[in-house]
């Protein structure tokens, strides 16, 4: 149980992080002078990073040890906080949240690898993971308020130190309790793979942040788009004839893979737009604090909490079905609220999403995470493991900046460095809502899809051609 909360105080701090920062929003647009796509780098460059390097870090760690990866991402993530609660402006706050990021992609994915080495019994795996999921919960009920609070009494830079106690403390518990493990045939290097999924991924979020201010027809928007196509199309050509890629896509004949894949960019990507629109609605439109605003995502965060354990237990005795079409129908209807009844503008409509949104969030993360790694070889978890991490950060990333251009190009006549009026807000708004219940409704299908006798049939198939690759784990 030490190896377990340890590795569940990495995820806390580096989900925490996201929250906290999502409220601390309009303090740091006012006092860096920025605009809303400033505000959409401060979160973008963070996650952009995290998934560019999430598989590296989850194959190297298979390779030097686990624990060794992980106490260094612990260190550079602590030092990167630091240097952001210093930044003198823009421009440095998002250099040091790339720092945070670097150590931030060592830790939840090896701490997963951790994780699922030590639970080999699929029921107590099952539980651990709710359990993982359950911090996700705690993150997103206690961000709000924590940086709402920071935010009043002490500003927006005390929002990067929290991250301190923590993150030195979780060190302490990993030098003195974890075992160093790592796999005993894991993967070489993959540098060329590695910078074709840097170049995809920073193309691709450069492309649709800067298109509302560029335009999408300007040849900087047009050549970061065609930057994106080329490495996308190079990645995929290239991964399938090494023998140990960075991406190894035979993991996504499995329907179940494939699937909590999708599922996962949808539902965080409907996360970070969530957030991202709330947060400057409550703030820049209805005039609320940060701690007020805090208070009002509290129901959200509430639900998340509370289903996320649950979501855990139902896994377990149930399968993965139930709670991802619970999930999917529960996102939908939340932005369906929003998109045609105008939630924002009635506070019972309003609080009524909140409560969806956070009760389908809270059941999805529990069944992405036990589909990804159920089925694939266990020496090559760490890999598994940041692939499912990689396509949670890759749906934020993209959800803040389509969410964020969205709104940036409905509002255009009403934004004034981020300040929206209600009537502006509301009707900029509404085409993000369609696609947030798009997202969940994806989540829906997608999650039935592949859920199913003949899915789980593809996962048995396609772990019977991996399996013979691999080799049991060693403990150092």
């Amino acid at each position: 149980m030490v190896i377990l909360g340890t590795c569940c105080m990495s995820l806390l701090i580096v989900s925490l992080d996201n929250t906290v920062l999502n409220v601390a929003l309009p303090s740091m647009q006012k006092e860096l002078h920025t605009t809303l796509a400033g505000m959409q780098w401060t979160i973008d460059a963070y996650t952009l990073v995290i998934a560019s390097l999430l598989m590296l870090a989850g194959s190297t760690a298979d390779r030097v040890g686990r624990r060794r990866v992980f106490k260094t991402g612990l260190v550079i993530f602590t030092l990167g906080s630091l240097l952001c609660s210093l930044a003198p402006n823009l421009e440095s706050l998002v250099a040091f949240r790339m720092v945070q990021a670097v150590g931030g992609s060592m830790l939840n994915p090896v701490a997963m690898s951790i994780i699922t080495n030590t639970f080999t019994d699929p029921r107590e795996r099952a539980r651990a993971i709710g359990v993982w999921g359950g911090v996700v919960g705690i993150s997103m009920a206690a961000g709000p308020l924590i940086g709402g609070l920071l935010v009043e009494t002490v500003g927006w830079r005390a929002i990067f130190l929290v991250n301190l106690p923590v993150g030195i403390t979780a060190y302490v518990l990993t030098w003195r309790f974890v075992p160093e493990s790592r796999a005993a045939k894991p993967r070489r290097p993959d540098p060329v793979g590695q910078l074709l999924v840097m170049a995809t991924l920073g193309a691709l979020t450069y492309a649709i942040i800067e298109a509302p201010t560029a335009g999408w027809t300007s040849p900087l928007i047009l050549t970061f788009v065609g930057v994106t196509v080329c490495a996308l199309t190079g990645l995929l050509l290239y991964e399938p004839r090494r023998p140990e890629p960075l991406i190894d896509l035979r993991f996504f004949r499995s329907a179940p893979f494939s699937g909590a894949t999708v599922i996962a960019v949808c539902a965080f990507g409907g996360l970070g737009g969530f957030l991202f629109m709330n947060t400057l609605y409550l703030q820049n439109v209805r005039g609320l604090s940060a701690l007020d605003a805090g208070l009002h995502m509290l129901p959200m965060a509430a639900l998340a909490f509370v289903c996320a354990p649950l979501s855990g237990r139902l896994v377990g005795t149930r399968g993965p079905r139930l709670p991802l079409l619970l999930a999917g129908t529960a996102i939908a209807a939340s932005g369906l609220l929003f998109a045609v009844f105008e939630a924002e503008t009635h506070t019972a409509l309003l609080f009524t999403g909140y409560v969806l949104f956070g009760t389908g969030f809270g059941l999805v993360n529990a069944p992405i995470t036990n589909t990804a790694v159920s089925g694939m070889p266990l020496a090559q978890s760490g890999v598994a493991a940041a692939v499912a991490s990689t396509s949670r950060q890759i749906g934020q990333t993209l959800g803040v900046a389509v969410i964020g251009a969205v709104l940036a190009a409905g509002a255009s006549s009403a934004t004034h460095r981020g300040g929206i009026d209600e009537a502006g807000f509301v009707a900029a708004s509404r085409p993000a809502w369609w696609i947030i219940a798009g997202l969940g409704f994806c989540v829906l299908v997608v999650g039935a899809l592949t859920s199913g006798e003949w899915a789980r049939g593809t996962a048995r198939r396609n772990a019977a051609r991996l399996e013979p690759a691999s080799v049991p784990e060693s403990a150092a």
